[in-house]
């Protein structure tokens, strides 16, 4: 089994709250072939040189947010460790001279458990996650690239950030729904056009190519996932039709683009618009 990769728009512990959201991801996961595993790259852990988190059962979630009611920080998600994976991790980076460190007092931030407990609530499904190195568009791509034999092995390699994600746009007071600001739906827009032609070249140099990038992107940190899951999409073989990325949900919340892709395997379940 070959799986898909994923680039999604994680959402702030309130998405919980948002059930058009909390469907969509859970439609998503239900369209695609159950995983082995779940490597995670999220834009809330970035450490060097590259790191893995907890392999030890029990370690508790990382709670990496403020000032949210308190019974977002007693949400629990036991899914069961992947230290399989972590081997699998360390063997494929050290093949390229990329040392791995294992840290085993990370739990899954909220990049990781908040959209994983709406698509796999069940929490049966191990779960890996692995920092960024950098933010460097051209590493991170050849980074994915390196882990896309995982692939072959059942495992789910999804890159986790926001598509736009400038934080002066969120206010609770207009509801996640409100309109969002022209930035947001015009780098929405150019993003749904450069990641559904494939284009690498226009996603790697997003900064310089997209109206309004660095609007939308104030620091990259959200929007570098994606290269690792391009990357993972494209291989070691590269074909220009595994980057193509079919959109599985869209839309806006709180002003921000919450658009999401599926790269490699396109399913039925996936193509908004």
């Amino acid at each position: 089994m070959t799986t898909p990769v994923l680039y999604l728009s994680h959402g702030a512990p309130p998405l919980a709250d948002d059930s058009t959201w909390t469907h969509e991801l859970a439609d998503w996961s239900e369209s695609l072939p159950k995983p082995t595993s779940v490597l995670m790259v999220s834009a809330h852990w970035e450490t060097a040189p590259i790191a893995v988190s907890s392999t030890r059962p029990g370690t508790p979630l990382l709670y990496d947010f403020w000032g949210f009611p308190q019974h977002y920080y007693q949400v629990t998600y036991d899914a069961p460790v992947a230290p399989e994976l972590a081997g699998r991790v360390s063997t494929l980076l050290g093949s390229t001279g990329e040392p791995v460190a294992h840290d085993e007092g990370r739990g899954l931030d909220h990049g990781a458990y908040v959209p994983l407990k709406e698509m796999y609530p069940d929490a049966d499904v191990p779960v890996l996650q692995l920092s960024l190195p950098s933010l460097d568009p051209t590493k991170l791509f050849d980074l994915g690239r390196t882990l896309a034999p995982l692939r072959d092995e059942g495992v789910l390699i999804v890159g986790s950030g926001f598509t736009t994600h400038n934080l002066r746009w969120f206010n609770p007071g207009a509801g996640p729904d409100a309109a969002p600001p022209a930035a947001s739906a015009e780098f929405d827009h150019w993003a749904a056009e450069a990641v559904g032609a494939g284009d690498v070249d226009a996603v790697l140099n997003m900064l310089d190519r997209a109206p309004a990038g660095r609007v939308a992107h104030p620091r990259t940190e959200h929007w570098a996932p994606l290269y690792v899951a391009m990357g993972a999409a494209y291989g070691r073989s590269g074909s220009a039709s595994d980057v193509v990325g079919e959109s599985a949900i869209d839309g806006f919340w709180y002003g921000m683009s919450k658009r999401s892709w599926q790269f490699g395997v396109h399913s039925a379940g996936a193509g908004a618009a």
